[in-house]
């Protein structure tokens, strides 16, 4: 941590790790605003929980048990899963922070103490008034398994000197319909509610699902249920809002608990037609001085009518909430664990273990769902379903095969994709919209994310394994509509006969990298169109040009040509086949296109559009696999030196980097202007990245990064000050510069970089990119954020968009490959340390624990003198206290993947690495 919150009154250090899996501890958590943390399981409970129970529960975007928020409304709403204590003779408090009186003496020296303790995935924060004599421990998770459940466990405590009589109130305001009715229809569909009381709590089941869907009727029910300690339920409730807040009352200040009124409302009755809340008045209660007594809450979804004793008997006593919790903690722990990190840096390792676990609440929150990612409607994007699969190649390798098989089922035949991602694996649904746009950028991601699944693996045949095409009313790079689609027929692409193509996966890849060489603007660079990595450059569809990522796909083309040549050594292929439609695609193979010429590439385009709009032949044809590679190398090597001499921005003092991106007027985009230097850190990564920027051009692009991108505040900004909106680029420039993508730090970018950096050897400079992530996030006086790594750094340094992240995917990528060198080679394993002296501990050393080959691995390295980069190499290598006979490469040394195959999968495995 790097210094501390100065409040007027006292003074409030940041978050520290009190633990071995990431538990940490954060004394006046509400003390800090936007805060909240995620509490979810694989059965589709999605809940966020602030250090004062604000946040929201669901399973998805029509089905909200609470209402659905946005980061704004954690400090503008009242409603939150409230709980009340009514202290005879003193008066009302709330346990979680939210009362009115509590918020108007918030600076004052009357004030709550709190403390926030949390790990994977619980939520625990101690309230306590000295005035009252009275503290309260909530904690708060979502069980693991598939119950859409959430549970708390309240307890109460007489900290005073005096005997104290209580009575306790639940309140969570039960919403219980569709996100689009919050402001639609907000009243009238409260009027579809149907609430019922039963001995433990409330359940609202609305007669119908009003929204976007149509009105059907509706199954899905919501309910908060509460028991005491003994297994008591509650003596009363207070199902209907406005009778608990009373006219004027509000749900911080309510005439229900302000006055400790009786319920009017006990088990068994049914009301329709009010807002809902599941209020659950509990029995009266006395405690001596130093004597504790519990409550259990749980909130619940479910598709029918809930079950409650059952529900009740499995959660709702203090006992089974105790060893839910232990079950939880460690099916996170195990989790994240799968992937652990020792060095000298023992924060940064504990830290490292939040960042493990964000591409799984990706995968389980998608994009949404959370106070900060509030737009969307679920479910991830074409992009983040193969980099989000960057991380699970490290963390849950098992499943990443069927994974990227489905996967490849959205790419259409014009190598462009699906925009709409289904819920189930592998299912993808035209635009729902109708928009038609392309994202230049989509095509890029798939190889790469393929590449490392066939490095980690050696899994060769994935290649030639075949799968269907996605087809929509769009077609030739939705350019077009295709006036002969019918959506009943499927969105399956079909032969001239109409039966279901098939395609192998290299065809799939080579159409997503082939499309792309030929669709030019007139700078000779790949179109931008709809957009690229950064979706806010939105506006040069007609005219911008992406020369950052016409770097990327020159990258792909080459590793491509390398991995056929592979194909042949490997698997004796001599030929591939592909759909005969394809071979335009290959001009050397035939009559060779002038790829200086921008018309003659267009020519060639058109040429394949026309033999497959929308649909194909069937028929293949076995092309020669060393004339493929060669045309692919010989795009490959055109691109690069169009790169390097088209592209390279020559800067006055010598040094320079590379243009980006063309605007909609066909301007370059970067460049030293009358207004200043205008340069995006996304230009300078790929051409890094890949194989574009030579050698020599590597210390410039270092250079000019660090002059005109590092901001010493908030780190690698991700493009300098361009000056007014750039309405002829896109919406990103409307934003404040510093924010989003607008030279905010955006993390995603900054650990690509960094990526890159390691890539090229420059491991100190890597270093520093890296270092400078965890500094800024860890620093919670200016981050103002949970341990983790958040979407980006906003001008005044603070954390946004926490949680959701491809980042964390590209930082674990990152750690494991290059920082600690353990990463496949078609199947071997390759180790290519680039530790640094701060990363080993007293003893020298530096672990890490992942999984490789279906083994689990604990990889040592012992470096005595401690020595920097670059100044040792491995000398020996010894798998369980057995010395292994290594092979050297220009990279590292290799393991063949038949030693570790001969080893028992049902254990780990130590391979101590002796670096000098």
């Amino acid at each position: 941590m790097r210094g501390w919150i100065l409040v007027e009154r006292n003074e409030i250090k940041g978050w520290k790790f009190t633990g071995k899996n990431g538990e940490f501890r954060l004394p006046q958590p509400d003390r800090s605003s936007f805060l909240y943390f995620p509490l979810v399981n694989e059965g589709g409970m999605m809940s966020s929980i602030t250090p004062k129970l604000h946040g929201q529960a669901t399973s998805g975007h029509n089905t909200f048990l609470t209402p659905p928020l946005s980061v704004e409304d954690l400090h503008n709403s009242r409603a939150s899963r409230n709980f009340w204590v009514y202290v005879e003779g003193k008066g009302a408090w709330s346990a979680a922070g939210n009362s009115a009186k509590q918020n108007a003496d918030f600076y004052q020296d009357n004030a709550d103490e709190s403390e926030l303790e949390a790990g994977l995935l619980w939520h625990r924060v101690t309230r306590s008034n000295k005035e009252l004599g009275v503290s309260a421990e909530i904690t708060s998770f979502v069980p693991c398994g598939e119950d859409k459940v959430e549970l708390t466990k309240v307890v109460l405590t007489n900290t005073g000197a005096e005997k104290i009589t209580l009575t306790s109130t639940a309140a969570i305001p039960l919403y219980a319909r569709s996100a689009d009715d919050l402001r639609d229809h907000r009243h009238v569909t409260s009027l579809l509610n149907r609430v019922y009381t039963s001995p433990f709590g409330i359940e609202v089941q609305p007669a119908l699902s009003f929204d976007e869907r149509g009105h059907r009727v509706n199954h899905t029910s919501y309910g908060v249920f509460g028991a005491e300690e003994n297994g008591s339920g509650p003596v009363g409730f207070f199902p209907v809002q406005e009778e608990f807040i009373g006219e004027g009352g509000s749900l911080d200040w309510p005439e229900a608990v302000v006055l400790n009124s009786k319920p009017a409302i006990y088990s068994e009755a049914e009301l329709e037609g009010y807002e809902a809340l599941g209020g659950l008045r509990f029995a009266e209660t006395v405690l001596n001085p130093g004597e504790s007594h519990s409550y259990i809450i749980v909130l619940a979804i479910e598709g029918e009518r809930i079950d409650v004793p059952v529900l009740m008997q499995k959660f709702g006593t203090a006992a089974a909430f105790d060893a839910k919790l232990e079950e939880n903690k460690s099916f996170w722990n195990d989790k994240v664990n799968t992937v652990e990190f020792q060095t000298g840096e023992h924060d940064v390792d504990q830290w490292m273990k939040w960042v493990t676990l964000q591409p799984v609440l990706r995968r389980l929150y998608g994009n949404s769902f959370l106070p900060y990612h509030d737009y969307g409607r679920g479910g991830r994007g074409w992009r983040d379903l193969w980099q989000d699969c960057l991380a699970l190649l490290i963390m849950e390798p098992e499943e990443v095969r069927s994974l990227l098989l489905n996967n490849y089922a959205g790419v259409r035949i014009d190598g462009s994709n699906a925009t709409i991602i289904g819920s189930q694996p592998g299912e993808f649904i035209a635009d729902r919209n109708n928009i038609p746009r392309v994202w230049m950028d989509h095509g890029a991601w798939p190889f790469l994310t393929t590449m490392l699944y066939l490095d980690q693996s050696g899994d060769l045949d994935f290649l030639l394994q075949e799968q269907i095409y996605f087809r929509d009313v769009f077609m030739n790079r939705a350019q077009k509509r295709d006036t002969s689609w019918d959506a009943e027929a499927g969105s399956s692409l079909r032969t001239a006969s109409g039966e279901v193509y098939t395609g192998t996966i290299l065809e799939h890849i080579l159409l997503q990298n082939l499309v792309p060489f030929f669709n030019v603007g007139e700078h000779n660079n790949i179109l931008l169109e709809g957009a690229d990595w950064n979706d806010g450059l939105d506006m040069a569809a007609d005219r911008g040009e992406s020369v950052t990522f016409t770097s990327f796909y020159a990258s792909n083309l080459l590793d491509i040509a390398r991995l056929l040549r592979d194909l042949k050594e490997r698997k004796g292929l001599s030929t591939v086949e592909l759909a005969e439609e394809m071979t335009v695609l290959f001009d050397s193979l035939g009559e060779g296109v002038d790829y200086t010429s921008v018309s003659g590439k267009h020519e060639q385009l058109e040429r394949y559009y026309a033999a497959a709009p929308n649909k194909v032949s069937g028929v293949r044809v076995a092309l020669d696999i060393d004339k493929v590679a060669a045309d692919l190398e010989r795009k490959a090597n055109w691109l690069f030196e169009h790169l390097r001499s088209n592209e390279w921005v020559q800067a006055e003092d010598g040094g320079g980097w590379f243009n980006g991106y063309y605007n909609n007027d066909g301007e370059r985009v970067e460049g030293e202007f009358p207004g200043g230097v205008r340069m995006t850190l996304t230009g300078q990564v790929f051409p890094l990245l890949g194989h574009a920027a030579a050698p020599e051009q590597i210390p410039n692009i270092i250079n000019a990064v660090e002059k005109n991108l590092l901001d010493d505040k908030i780190g690698y900004r991700l493009n300098s000050r361009f000056g007014g909106i750039q309405q002829n680029l896109g919406r990103a420039f409307g934003f404040a510069f510093g924010h989003k993508e607008n030279g905010a730090m955006f993390s995603h970018m900054t650990v690509m970089y960094g990526n890159a950096l390691y890539k090229r050897g420059y491991v100190k400079e890597g270093r520093k990119v890296l270092d400078s992530l965890y500094q800024l996030s860890a620093d919670f006086a200016t981050s103002r954020m949970y341990p983790g790594i958040p979407e980006y750094i906003n001008e005044q340094g603070r954390g946004m968009y926490t949680y959701l992240t491809g980042s964390a995917s590209w930082l674990l990528l990152t750690m494991v490959t290059e920082v600690f060198g353990v990463k496949g080679k078609l199947g071997d394993l390759l180790l290519q340390p680039k530790l640094v002296q701060e990363q080993f501990d007293n003893n020298g050393q530096a672990g890490i624990k992942t999984i490789f080959a279906g083994r689990e691995l604990e990889v040592v390295y012992t470096s005595t003198n401690r020595s920097a980069y670059g100044e040792y190499q491995i000398q020996g290598v010894t798998l369980n206290g057995t010395p292994v006979v290594l092979q050297h490469s220009l990279e590292g040394v290799i393991i063949p993947r038949a030693v570790l195959n001969a080893l028992s999968a049902d254990k780990r495995h130590l391979l101590e690495v002796e670096l000098a």
